[in-house]
């Protein structure tokens, strides 16, 4: 289970506000990718948090609000389509963390990164591998980014019905590629990601 053992280091080491952050929606095909940016209490204990893959939709709901409610600071924040495919989803995803830790009301002066990279950062960063399963503060982050996104899809949903998207959450599975195929991508969607219809 995620725990506080990364940020405790951190604050031991000198820094006062040390926050993790993470993404989500880099696979999909449609709609920004979103990312976090959570600081929470040294000392605070959220049952059930863990990395937002492993829990079903109502528990990340539940603990959407139990995260906003006792963290010291969050934000939330997104890089667009046209931003994914002019800078890759990489690079789109630096970005979109990038922006969220910008936007926390209280300033984070270290950032625990969930992955292997980071780039482009104003602060000092450490990168966690599977960093939502291990790190509180990222696991916090990659929730409110999982329930943010999940509500955008629900949105497009109601404007683009043809394509299915609350269904599918925006991934590749052969449903929507079939809907794209047939209707054609609409605006919402990531060009860069549409290369099997160049092959037909």
């Amino acid at each position: 289970m995620p725990s506080l053992e990364y940020e405790n280091i951190k604050y031991a080491e000198g820094y006062t506000a040390v926050c993790g952050t993470d993404e989500a929606g880099r696979g999909p095909l449609c709609g920004p990718v979103v990312a976090a940016a959570v600081i929470l209490p040294r000392d605070v204990e959220i049952e059930g948090l863990n990395d937002s893959k492993k829990l079903t939709e109502k528990k990340r709901e539940k603990l959407f609000d139990i995260i906003k409610e006792k963290a010291v600071a969050y934000a939330i924040a997104e890089a667009s389509p046209a931003e994914i495919d002019e800078i890759n989803i990489l690079n789109a995803s630096m970005l979109a963390m990038k922006r969220a830790i910008a936007a926390l009301p209280v300033k984070a002066d270290f950032a625990l990164i969930d992955g292997n990279c980071s780039r482009g950062f104003d602060i000092p960063t450490q990168t966690i591998v599977k960093g939502d399963a291990i790190s509180a503060s990222i696991a916090a982050a990659s929730i409110l980014a999982k329930v943010t996104r999940d509500r955008q899809c629900a949105e497009l949903d109601k404007l683009y019905p043809e394509y299915n998207i609350a269904k599918h959450k925006g991934y590749p599975t052969k449903e929507h590629m079939d809907a794209v195929r047939k209707y054609g991508p609409a605006p919402i969607y990531r060009m860069t990601f549409l290369k099997f219809l160049d092959r037909e």
